[in-house]
């Protein structure tokens, strides 16, 4: 099983050029990386695991510029996003975006993509919430036919590109109806959810890792059913604390990723927690 890590990388933390090179020098699989752009003061909408909302939200470093400075110091890891908030952005931009860092990387992006929790966050976007999965599939389409090898003209219902000439492309041959980097998504385990995967992504990328027992089956219906190759699809569980049984009964589900969380810290706490992980390599 591949072991990779996840932090909310900060400007109190960690660098990403230093967590790059002690990732690669270790033997761990990869580095993924969250996104906010900003979280709104009067927010009203609660964090997901109950409380206050942690500090490291407000201060995250923006993964693309982070992941690219990584890419430059590293060779073998992997770099993603954990996630991209997709509907927060301008395909376009997104889509060149992407496809430089997997060009510049050597093929080593995977975009997560995300739908979102933050209300006012997205809000501040021009999101309307209840439009956000429809915006993201959308504007995903768009970006596919940026990266397609022919010039590929796109109309939606929020965004158009005209047939354009548009480099570089990503590494990574077409894989059914997916086109671009390695593409996993983000969310809880739904029909809508495992819909979205069938149709426009390599996999999932389920948050901690629960409930996969069940869950895993069932996505694998759904892909099989949109006629995706049952070899293709990809279940990368994220930001996962580890211990022996519950990385022995990922591999039992068929399981070859996972990524563990790192502590939003400084470099000694930082690489304490990595020495650690690196018993399960």
């Amino acid at each position: 099983m591949r072991i990779a890590t996840t932090i909310f990388l900060t400007d109190e933390t960690v660098t990403p050029v230093r967590l790059a090179r002690e990732l690669e020098q270790r033997g761990f699989a990869g580095l993924y990386l969250p996104e906010h752009t900003h979280i709104p003061v009067s927010r009203r909408t609660p964090y997901p695991a109950g409380g206050e909302l942690p500090r490291e939200y407000g201060r995250t470093l923006d993964p693309f510029v982070a992941l690219g400075q990584a890419a430059a110091v590293t060779e073998r890891i992997a770099l993603g996003t954990g996630i991209t908030l997709v509907a927060q952005h301008d395909p376009i931009d997104l889509a060149k975006q992407a496809a430089t860092l997997d060009h510049l990387s050597g093929g080593r992006f995977t975009l997560g993509v995300g739908y979102g929790w933050n209300v006012e966050e997205a809000a501040d976007h021009g999101v309307a919430w209840s439009t956000r999965r429809e915006l993201v599939r959308d504007r995903l389409a768009l970006m596919r036919a940026l990266w397609s090898a022919e010039p590929t003209a796109y109309e939606g219902e929020s965004g158009s590109v005209a047939a354009s000439f548009a480099f570089p492309k990503p590494v990574r041959a077409p894989r059914g109806p997916v086109v671009g980097p390695r593409t996993l998504i983000g969310g809880a385990a739904g029909p809508k959810l495992f819909a979205a995967i069938a149709e426009h992504a390599d996999g999932w990328l389920p948050i901690g890792g629960r409930g996969l027992t069940e869950a895993v089956p069932k996505l694998r219906a759904v892909w099989e059913e949109a006629g995706r190759d049952p070899k293709g699809l990809q279940v990368v569980p994220y930001a996962v604390l580890p211990d022996p049984g519950k990385l022995a009964h990922y591999a039992e589900l068929g399981i070859e990723e996972v990524v563990l969380q790192l502590p939003p810290a400084g470099e000694r706490e930082a690489l304490r927690v990595l020495d650690g992980y690196a018993a399960y390599l």
